[in-house]
């Protein structure tokens, strides 16, 4: 197992109840320049369209501002959807951050679609369009091999796949690092057979992580996050993110709460050395070198606790390894 695994935090810009979208995007660059003040290695955004609880909707412009407001911290997305885009534009968004920011900049990339049919309408983007043929379009042209060159010309960035089943095979197929959370954190096979047949592949693990004083206060702390994500699952509904009192007090189907309690079973929760318990076996288990750390209390200063907890735990980790 690798000794010192690399940290990066991943900002969802969740809009939090009585706040209004702008403000989300605010947090997400003061939430960057806490990140890299606390020393971790990268500060990641994601991708999501006319989500009315996430204001996400164009990963390399926020990353723009993000790398513009910090100078040290690598910068990425997790991730730009390829079926939502043409490969070419993604390049040169790509290209011109790599340009401004040189050796900070990466690009995770995804093969989901909009969320509703209304948004990949909007988007343009069709369940025919062929994800692998996307990505392979992306990777010509940020190394040169298209039929335009590429400005502004610069080396090309790492590009990640957030990658399921498939996608790990495609990864390893095309030789790119990946990023897995979900079931793949459950079921080692997949991963090891990335690692088989990508001996060199760099796997990063996405995670959703609160430390606090004890597992019952970082579940509460966890569990806004997961009654949206169970209401946005059943209802189509994603707004914005309730304070733990409200998610607490919610009314949901059964499907809903059974959702609730596999995010908080899926998610790491607990004291500082209960969370580097299962932090390590996870790394045990799937041999991964970075970790992809994920949560959003509702209380951005709860947030910032988390976020330097969260760091203590890696350099914890890093000294015993």
């Amino acid at each position: 197992m690798p000794t010192a695994p690399a940290l990066s935090i991943l900002d969802r810009s969740r809009v939090r109840s009585g706040q209004d979208d702008a403000e989300a995007l605010r947090a997400t660059v003061r939430r960057a320049r806490r990140v890299e003040a606390l020393g971790a290695d990268g500060f990641w955004v994601a991708e999501h369209h006319a989500v009315p609880g996430v204001v996400g909707p164009a990963p390399t412009v926020l990353l723009a501002a993000v790398a513009a407001a910090t100078s040290r911290v690598r910068v990425g997305t997790a991730g730009v959807m390829l079926p939502n885009h043409r490969p070419f534009v993604v390049a040169e968004q790509v290209a011109v951050l790599a340009a401004l920011h040189p050796g900070r900049v990466e690009v995770g990339v995804g093969r989901s679609l909009g969320f509703t049919a209304p948004v990949r309408r909007a988007l343009g983007a069709h369940a025919s369009a062929d994800a692998d043929e996307r990505l392979a379009e992306l990777l010509d042209w940020l190394h040169g091999r298209g039929p335009l060159t590429l400005r502004p010309r610069v080396p090309a960035p790492p590009v990640w796949l957030l990658a399921t089943g498939e996608g790990l095979r495609t990864a390893a197929r095309l030789g790119l690092p990946v990023v897995v959370g979900g079931r793949l954190l459950r079921e080692a096979d997949p991963v090891r057979r990335y690692r088989r047949e990508h001996p060199a592949g760099r796997v990063s693990l996405l995670l959703d992580v609160v430390v606090a004083r004890d597992e019952a206060s970082a579940r509460r702390e966890l569990l806004p996050q997961a009654v949206a994500l169970a209401r946005a699952r059943s209802r189509g509904e994603f707004g914005p993110l309730p304070t733990p009192d409200e998610a607490a007090a919610a009314s949901l189907t059964d499907r809903e709460r059974a959702d609730v309690e596999r995010h908080l079973a899926d998610a790491v929760a607990g004291t500082a050395q209960e969370v580097r318990t299962k932090v390590q076996e996870l790394l045990d288990r799937t041999g991964a070198d970075e970790l992809l750390l994920a949560a959003t209390p509702y209380d951005e200063e709860v947030e910032a606790r988390n976020d330097a907890r969260l760091v203590e735990v890696v350099r914890d980790l890093r000294t015993a390894g």
